[in-house]
């Protein structure tokens, strides 16, 4: 089975970054491409930093699409790198800089390098809801049981 495939539009935002890969898919079942580091010095992220940073691309997504930007699970594995607001959502109609939003919860600095795999992008289709308000709800065997009870019982 082949995936789905779409066309979707990419600018770079400023001039001077060409030698900076566009977002690619790694293999051929990959689902997300990498987005790198468009730093024009490499940017030292101390442990308890948050840093936005910037990747120099914008893009068009069709209307029923998002882009959700991921950590990358080696960044985070090995240097304690996450994104604290992931997936970062793009949604359809932003055609400004896509920045990735990264902090450092390790235990040693870490330097963002030009060029540099910093997260990864999955676009996505999506689905929006028409709320149909209503006095109740059909129950289910596990009802309002919140955080940690379901399978419990």
């Amino acid at each position: 089975m082949t995936p789905q495939s779409i066309s979707v539009r990419i600018t770079r935002v400023q001039p001077g970054f060409d030698d900076i890969p566009l977002p690619a898919y790694a293999t051929a079942q990959s689902a997300g491409v990498d987005l790198r580091a468009a730093v024009e010095q490499p940017v030292e992220l101390h442990p308890g930093d948050i840093v936005a940073v910037p990747t120099n691309l914008a893009i068009e997504l069709p209307p029923e699409y998002e882009a959700q930007v991921r950590p990358r699970s080696g960044l985070a594995l090995k240097h304690g790198l996450i994104l604290p607001n992931s997936p970062g959502t793009i949604d359809a109609d932003y055609r400004g800089e896509i920045r990735v939003i990264m902090s450092n919860i390790g235990r040693e600095p870490y330097t963002i390098k030009r060029g540099e795999r910093i997260a990864q992008m999955v676009v996505a289709p999506v689905t929006q809801v028409h709320w149909d308000e209503t006095a109740s709800l059909n129950d289910t065997q596990r009802g309002a049981g919140g955080f940690g009870h379901s399978g419990t019982h």
